[in-house]
């Protein structure tokens, strides 16, 4: 299976999220044959969305020429991602969401269904539940299912490090299995039928995105 840690950290490999973040990789190779494959998205030129709509005319084929295609290839590509961030006043950092942003046919499409998503979160305060929260709405709304998230109050703990392994292992097993979180899938399921009525809606302009959503029969 494949796993990519998307890491947002200005600090990169010296930084505690990404210490956090590599104990869930760690666990998700735990009895598993694994390829793994970091992104560091601190160095990366990523800008932020112009609502363009030039990727939804053109599936996924945005207008602007920086680095969001590796990234979003790399994604496409992965079996489970690890969305790792620091708490920046109660949000993620602006480089993850600037990929979010730029990430809006995921949304339309649902592009990232089958696949699996873990949130890793540290902080000065404590009180990552809400960022925790985003990041598995983030997961269904672009067809993902959320395997869950871990948080830490830095310094970084045994406790934290303890549940970070354990976050790794399951949803490396709810790859392997397959598994369906009912709530989710009723919620992606959910969230597919209000799209797909703006879809069609909006058939002649984003074309791209309708013709996909022909090509999957869902329409």
């Amino acid at each position: 299976m494949k796993i990519l840690l998307i890491s947002s950290s200005p600090r990169k490999e010296r930084s505690l999220t990404y210490l956090l973040a590599q104990e869930v990789l760690r666990g998700c190779a735990t009895n598993h044959d694994v390829i793994s494959e970091v992104i560091q998205l601190h160095g990366l030129k990523i800008e932020f969305c112009r609502h363009c709509d030039s990727c939804h005319k053109d599936m996924g084929n945005c207008a602007i020429k920086d680095d969001i295609n590796l990234v979003v290839k790399k994604m496409l590509e992965a079996d489970g991602m690890i969305l790792a961030s620091p708490n920046y006043i109660n949000q993620v950092t602006a480089a993850m969401k600037a990929l979010f942003d730029r990430c809006t046919h995921f949304i339309h499409c649902k592009r990232l269904l089958g696949k699996y998503m873990a949130g890793v979160i540290t902080s000065g305060s404590g009180e990552d539940a809400p960022i925790l929260d985003y990041l598995s709405q983030f997961a269904n709304i672009c067809g993902a299912q959320y395997s869950g998230g871990v948080s830490a109050r830095v310094p970084v703990n045994k406790e934290a490090m303890d549940a970070a392994y354990e976050l790794g292992e399951r949803m490396a097993l709810d790859i392997k299995d397959r598994r369906a979180y009912p709530d989710q899938i009723g919620n992606i399921e959910k969230l597919k039928e209000q799209f797909k009525k703006v879809i069609q809606k909006r058939r002649n302009e984003w074309v791209g995105e309708y013709d996909y959503w022909v090509e999957k029969y869902w329409i």
